[in-house]
């Protein structure tokens, strides 16, 4: 219930709404609401149909609604580790290279 709560609060912020606007247009109070967003209240499919025509989405849409911003926010961070990878491995291949030109020093100065 938590991640729907969470998407209603998405929905709800997109929308430039209060709590106060959305508990109005539910007709239920802003405590009753609240608790709908923040997951501590199950909600029964009469209700869940009601704020999925607030949104102007089907239940099946609000319930796999997906934040686009979290999803983008997600294809930063693996295209960073991604990156930072890259340098890691360039690093390791340099410090390689360090070692064989030492060994070969080494052997150089004791044949």
């Amino acid at each position: 219930m938590k991640t729907l709560g969470k998407k209603i609060r998405l929905l709800r912020h997109q929308q430039g709404w209060s709590q106060e606007d959305v508990a109005k247009r539910l007709d239920i109070s802003i405590p009753a609401f609240s608790k709908i967003e923040t997951g501590i209240t199950d909600v029964n499919l009469s209700r869940l149909e009601q704020i999925a025509r607030l949104f102007d989405m089907s239940v099946v849409q609000l319930l796999t609604f997906h934040d686009p911003d979290a999803v983008e926010k997600g294809t930063v961070e693996v295209d960073d580790v991604s990156r930072r990878l890259q340098e890691r491995e360039h690093d390791v291949i340099q410090l390689q290279k360090k070692i064989i030109d030492l060994y070969e020093e080494l052997r150089r100065c004791n044949p």
